[in-house]
């Protein structure tokens, strides 16, 4: 089986190798890092948009160029979370914690250098991991039904919850807004309108592009703004070497690794994507540091790690999608309407039926990859240079591709609407110091989360107790009142030792 996976293989580096395609493939990813570095325009509303430019070209040219675009945003994603702290897609949220510290200290050239390699790097392995183990990996996704699904999210909830902000309460509090929000819109299973407050454009659901930019970019830049006021302006330098020392390659290969290991098999899971594994990773590195009072004060391993998973987890998004038909992330969903366009189907048949097409998609991951590394690490000294623009330009030009980017969703004013009110919320949270990564999390994964609930109780006739007697949804419940109980539990016995001390002396 794997001499025909490398001889598929081969056949499909042939078909991507053609200066036709190696030239749409070079589109792809020069346009997916730009996007990627914009904020408010992922790859999923630029393959949307592109759709009906593409429907002259061949089926593979223009997959070729989506999932250019696709692997070059999750790199291009990295470069605003680091140096502006306003992250371009949601999978660069936890990007933004340690990597805009490293800017704001100087280091914003070794924190872009890190991520480009730690992407290579993934999106290398994950690929390879895509050609032989998508098989694998399918019938892993295929093991997990309702009740371990809703387990999964309630992991990921509470990990994001529990560990991002100081405060467990302002976590909380993040995350039941995002919760509210992912209730607005058409309840799949009645049919009925929830909390749309007679709006028609409610009807469909509030976008998660709308909310991660207005709480990021519009609340960030009011906030700047806001502080500016009071403040001299201070452009952060960049200090010593702009490339990457002895010290930041041996606490950057071990986390480039790990990030791999969890962003391509839970990229693979429906409902995994690329914030699951982006903030797992962080955890991982986290729990495994040396210098934990270091995370979120410009710690290279909560760069490199968190990057690594996003871009294995892209990878991951491809098995599912390719083997089965079924979208496991927004860009997915949209790939999928584009096969539909060409009148084919993604399935197990896809690969006896269409092997050029699957093959030299592939193939062109490998060779997107070089290519991107090749376009971003030499350039790493130009994106720093960004934060040499004065800041009013700079947030000016910020908003405005915010606005565009919100209107273009659907061409309404409401997501215009949305979008500000949300962004002053955002304003507010930052004042507060109210995490709002657990805001984005709880949207995207709330509606997903709730149909899962629901489906496991509609199959085991309402006994809740399903939850519990399937052990893999067990370990994970199990797994998620752990990550909440013992941080507040360590932190109990810590005030109480050391008001115990305090009484002694």
């Amino acid at each position: 089986m794997n001499m025909d996976t490398l001889a598929a293989l081969f056949h499909g580096f042939a078909v991507a190798a053609t200066p036709y395609n190696l030239f749409w493939s070079l589109v792809g990813v020069t346009l997916g890092t730009a996007i990627g570095v914009l904020p408010g325009i992922g790859p999923a509303l630029t393959v949307a948009l592109l759709l009906p430019v593409t429907y002259g070209m061949e089926p593979t040219s223009a997959f070729i160029m989506f999932a250019g675009i696709y692997y070059g945003a999750m790199y291009g994603g990295s470069t605003t979370s680091i140096l502006l702290n306003t992250p371009g897609e949601s999978a660069s949220i936890v990007t933004a914690l340690d990597g805009h510290a490293m800017a704001r200290k100087g280091r914003g050239a070794q924190a872009l250098a890190t991520a480009a390699i730690g992407s290579f790097v993934a999106g290398t392995i994950a690929t390879v991991a895509l050609t032989f183990v998508a098989p694998l990996m399918v019938k892993m996704a295929l093991l997990f039904g309702p009740t371990e699904y809703f387990a999964l999210m309630v992991l990921a909830l509470t990990t994001v919850t529990a560990v991002l902000g100081d405060s467990l309460s302002r976590g909380l509090a993040s995350l039941l807004f995002g919760l509210a929000l992912g209730l607005v819109g058409i309840d799949l299973q009645t049919g009925q309108a929830r909390f749309t407050l007679g709006i028609s454009e409610l009807l469909d659901g509030i976008d998660v592009v709308v909310v991660a930019v207005g709480l990021f970019a519009v609340g960030e830049t009011l906030f700047t703004v806001a502080r500016h006021c009071f403040e001299t302006e201070e452009l952060y330098q960049l200090k010593g070497s702009k490339w990457m020392s002895r010290e930041d390659w041996r606490r950057s290969w071990k986390p480039w690794l790990r990030g791999t290991a969890l962003g391509f098999p839970i990229g693979a899971l429906p409902a995994g994507g690329s914030e699951i594994p982006t903030f797992l990773s962080y955890l991982t590195e986290k729990r495994l540091s040396k210098n934990p009072e270091e995370f979120g004060h410009g710690a290279i391993e909560a760069v490199a790690g968190p990057e690594a998973a996003n871009n294995a987890s892209a990878a991951g998004v491809l098995a599912p999608l390719l083997a089965l038909g079924l979208p496991t992330s927004a860009t997915a969903a949209i790939m999928l309407a584009a096969f539909q366009q060409y009148g084919i189907q993604p399935g197990p048949l896809l690969f006896d039926n269409n092997p050029e097409l699957v093959w030299g998609l592939i193939a062109s991951l490998y060779i997107g990859n070089v290519m991107l590394l090749l376009l971003n690490l030499p350039l790493a000294g130009v994106w720093v240079k960004l934060l040499a623009i004065p800041r009013p330009w700079l947030y000016s030009g910020i908003l405005l591709f915010a606005t565009m980017g919100a209107y273009t969703l659907n061409n309404n004013i409401v997501d215009v609407a949305l979008l500000w009110i949300i962004g002053v919320i955002g304003f507010g949270m930052r004042v507060l110091n109210v995490p709002v990564a657990p805001c984005i999390v709880g949207l995207i994964l709330g509606p997903l989360a709730e149909q899962q609930f629901r489906r496991a109780l509609t199959i085991s006739q309402g006994d809740a107790s399903v939850f519990f007697t399937h052990p893999i949804s067990l370990a994970l419940i199990v797994i998620a009142v752990t990550l909440v109980l013992v941080p507040t539990l360590l932190r109990w016995r810590a005030a109480r030792q050391a008001g115990e001390a305090a009484n002694q002396a």
